[in-house]
């Protein structure tokens, strides 16, 4: 994708919201509450968050003027990143406060917040009359002109006829890529079945198209209520501590909550808006909705109903919203009203119910190829049940498709952990004692400075064969211990990216209605971090992550990702080594192979030449908004990503089935067979995977077997 169209859905593409009815809602705000302040919970709860800071956060950040220009400068980067609202003399007035937001959180006011928010609730209404009268008429597409997109070096605008001129150019590039996506369309109907449209046409067409995007995120824009936009304001304050210090809402803590378990109560499906109607666009296999029976694919819901109450007209109403009046308690009763795609209106009566996203856990596959079978097990994030000691979790099931890979005689096991951000902290230490006999897994230590060593007591290896894990950029948290260390007992092989994603800290999730009581009402929770976790090595994983013992270039290659773009992430450092046995298996001809490989591989070349190229467009941020100049510029871009097109053609030799297990579970059910087939569709389209079984069959052929392990290191 190129820089323009980047910069597109980064600014103006109203993207479809898909959802689940009762699935994890994560989102930068919660849901919509009150927009009536509060200030007796809200001066409690900026409290209660200093208290828990100051005394339970590994390292808190002194508060003092420089925290506060950072708490100050940030917020107004999230509310107005693009400078389209605010005014110089709107920063004027709030620069007063730049240097007192530390003072103001120790002293439970929220003075910036209560003057910035009706100003920037002013400032929106009047963004609003800008576009509307810019698309109102057409736009001359003849004057040489440009726009950069570079905001954060633009300084604020003068006046209002400064910052309407800035919506003025930005409408103007929004509008060319419009009519050029138009265009592009009209060519590819060689058969002509649609009239071909004028310029003029496609012009106001574009418009129109913009005008409808725009009108519908303003519309989303306005319904963000003061409480909402507090709780962004309380999250820039806290994330000044660390990344992943964060507030969460009544609302969020209960997402939170379902995200690691994978598992929530509603009716189980997923919908999304399509212009004012909602959609079901997926009925989840096993949820109360598939084994009621009448809920269907494209079904538009026109009315909620709580058991017996009077049904509510849904039409236009904020998807989130149609969420939360769907969603609810087990044992309840939904009744939807919905049109079927014949056209016949039908009330459908669903009882709620906890149900599970199959997408959350772990799954596994056969790899077939001529010199054996190998096995794969794809593992979303380490989840755990905080509520369920008896629920779900990642070790529970990545130990089950360990033992339904043996039953099938495989002979080496990739762990996939691409896009793994992490979870339960026992979890992972439990997950790598099936793959070594027994010994320390990680070491944790406190804000005191106390470490602790988290073992592996059991004595039992489930696996002993060769062993393969594949990380990327945004491997992270749990996944980087459970891939450092297999690296550190050199039990296995890390592939992928140059390094994960260098997270290495361990959060608490604190309910903060311990410090209220009912008259307050619910304070939500907050995550804070209060360990860094230590390979067994002595390394954190702190801003370097996990370095691949074989690194695979990708589209990242060249440009910073992970913690350490993060400006208040905690630096890396190092304790002392646990005492731990190194296997004594020699990779070191395993890895030279592999590297061979690699370099003559045409697919990896090529990933590594369209990374160097994703890294040159980097700092391109002017665009032409002539028309024919915006074309030119548009074309050589084209045309230089060109030749990289067909890296998402590739499709490797491998083939991939189910285990016995998987396909006793899917024989009835479609929709999770179209689930495995698309998985190993993507499966048969990666590369790196291939480089990983190409990797196990070289261990294979080199004997590998775990025998005694030596090498004490002390």
């Amino acid at each position: 994708m190129t820089a323009i169209w980047q910069f597109m859905k980064r600014n103006y593409k109203v993207l479809i919201l898909v959802v689940a009815l009762a699935a994890a809602l994560w989102s930068f705000i919660p849901f919509k509450k009150s927009a009536d302040p509060d200030p007796e919970k809200e001066a409690f709860l900026m409290g209660v968050l200093n208290f828990v800071l100051t005394n339970a956060h590994y390292h808190p950040a002194d508060l003092n003027d420089a925290f506060s220009e950072k708490v100050y400068t940030n917020y107004l980067k999230v509310i107005d990143g693009n400078k389209r609202y605010l005014l110089e003399s709107d920063i004027e007035v709030l620069n007063k406060y730049k240097p007192l937001l530390d003072d103001e959180f120790k002293e439970q006011r929220i003075n910036f917040f209560n003057e910035s928010y009706p100003l920037f609730q002013t400032r929106i209404q009047e963004a609003k009359t800008y576009y509307k009268e810019i698309l109102a008429k057409p736009i001359d597409f003849t004057v040489k002109e440009s726009i950069d997109t570079d905001y954060e070096k633009q300084p604020w605008a003068k006046n209002k006829e400064e910052l309407k001129e800035r919506w003025r150019k930005q409408l103007k590039l929004n509008v060319l890529s419009s009519i050029e996506d138009k265009i592009k369309l009209q060519e590819k109907d060689s058969i002509g079945k649609e009239p071909k449209k004028n310029f003029t046409e496609l012009e106001k067409e574009s418009r129109e198209t913009t005008l409808k995007s725009l009108n519908e995120f303003f519309e989303f824009f306005e319904e963000i209520s003061r409480e909402e936009w507090l709780s962004v304001y309380i999250n820039t304050l806290l994330e000044q501590f660390d990344p992943h210090t964060n507030y969460l809402a009544p609302d969020d803590k209960q997402k939170f909550d379902e995200s690691m378990a994978g598992s929530m109560e509603g009716i189980g499906a997923q919908l999304r808006k399509k212009d004012q109607n909602t959609e079901i666009t997926e009925v989840i296999p096993g949820g109360p909705a598939m084994k009621q029976g009448e809920l269907e694919n494209g079904d538009i819901i026109l009315k909620v109903a709580q058991g017996d109450e009077q049904p509510v007209d849904i039409a236009g109403m904020r998807l989130e919203k149609v969420v939360k009046m769907i969603k609810g308690k087990k044992n309840t009763t939904v009744k939807l009203t919905v049109k079927k795609a014949d056209g016949n209106v039908k009330v459908i009566a669903i009882v709620r119910d906890k149900f599970e996203i199959e997408e959350t856990f772990a799954k596994s596959s056969i790899i077939d190829t001529p010199e054996g079978k190998f096995g794969i097990i794809h593992l979303p994030k380490f989840y755990i049940s905080f509520e369920n000691r008896d629920g779900r979790d990642a070790f529970k099931d990545v130990a089950k498709e360990v033992e339904y890979l043996k039953e099938q005689n495989i002979e080496g096991i990739i762990v996939d952990l691409r896009n793994n951000g992490g979870g339960s902290l026992q979890t992972v230490v439990d997950m790598v004692g099936l793959f070594i006999p027994q010994g320390p897994v990680v070491q944790v230590k406190a804000k005191s400075g106390e470490s602790d060593v988290l073992y592996d007591r059991d004595n039992k290896t489930q696996w002993t064969g060769p062993l393969v894990v594949l990380i990327n950029n945004y491997s992270a948290s749990a996944s980087e211990i459970f891939a450092a260390a297999i690296q550190d007992y050199n039990r296995g092989l890390v592939l992928g990216s140059k390094h994960s994603y260098g997270k290495g800290t361990v959060q608490n999730l604190l309910d903060l209605n311990r410090f209220g009581n009912k008259k307050i009402g619910d304070l939500g929770a907050m995550k804070f971090t209060s360990q860094k976790f230590y390979r067994v090595n002595g390394g954190s994983t702190q801003l370097k992550g996990v370095e691949s013992d074989l690194v695979l270039p990708d589209r990242f290659l060249y440009v910073d990702t992970g913690e350490r773009d993060n400006d208040n992430a905690m630096q890396w450092d190092k304790i002392a080594k646990a005492k731990y046995n190194v296997f004594d298996y020699n990779f070191a001809p395993v890895k030279d192979k592999s590297k061979s490989r690699v370099a003559a591989n045409a697919q990896f070349k090529l990933i590594d030449e369209s990374a160097k190229w994703v890294k040159s467009q980097q700092d391109d941020n002017t665009f032409p908004l002539e028309y024919n100049e915006y074309l030119a510029k548009s074309k050589q871009l084209e045309e230089q990503s060109k030749r990289f097109n067909v890296l998402k053609d590739y499709k490797n030799s491998l083939a991939f089935t189910s285990l016995p297990h998987d396909e006793s579970l899917i024989k009835n059910d479609t929709v999770l067979q179209n689930k495995r087939k698309r998985w190993f569709k993507s499966l048969n389209n990666d590369v790196y995977v291939e480089e990983a079984v190409n990797v196990l069959k070289d261990i294979k052929s080199s004997k590998f077997k775990i025998g005694s392990s030596s090498n004490l290191v002390k």
